[in-house]
């Protein structure tokens, strides 16, 4: 099986507990998340958010491919929890600031 060379912070993110502070050391300070028609800024709404989805999804997510578009790091991810429709395939796309994650946007 071939394993995805992503750059680190994208890495932490996916390794990350959304409960813990590994996943806040993963962004800018002013980093601006978008999911579910919302978006959430700053770490710790970032995290509050991921945290309260991890509690009511149980998802475990896979990634497997890795493209770059116009200064963006696109990664598909197979993700499995406790939602209609799973799995399902998810697009995050990131953009980084240095060894920091500026923006993500998780699409289906």
């Amino acid at each position: 099986m071939d394993t995805l060379n992503l750059p680190a912070p994208i890495a932490a993110y996916f390794a990350a507990d959304p409960e813990t502070e590994t996943l806040a050391r993963c962004f800018t300070a002013q980093a601006v998340l978008k999911d579910e028609g919302h978006s959430y800024t700053g770490v710790r709404a970032i995290q509050a958010f991921l945290a309260d989805a991890s509690a009511k999804y149980n998802a475990t997510t896979v990634p497997f491919a890795l493209e770059q578009e116009d200064g963006f790091h696109r990664v598909r991810a197979t993700v499995t929890g406790n939602f209609p429709g799973s799995p399902i395939v998810l697009s995050y796309r990131f953009r980084l600031e240095g060894a920091l994650i500026a923006s993500l946007e998780i699409t289906a």
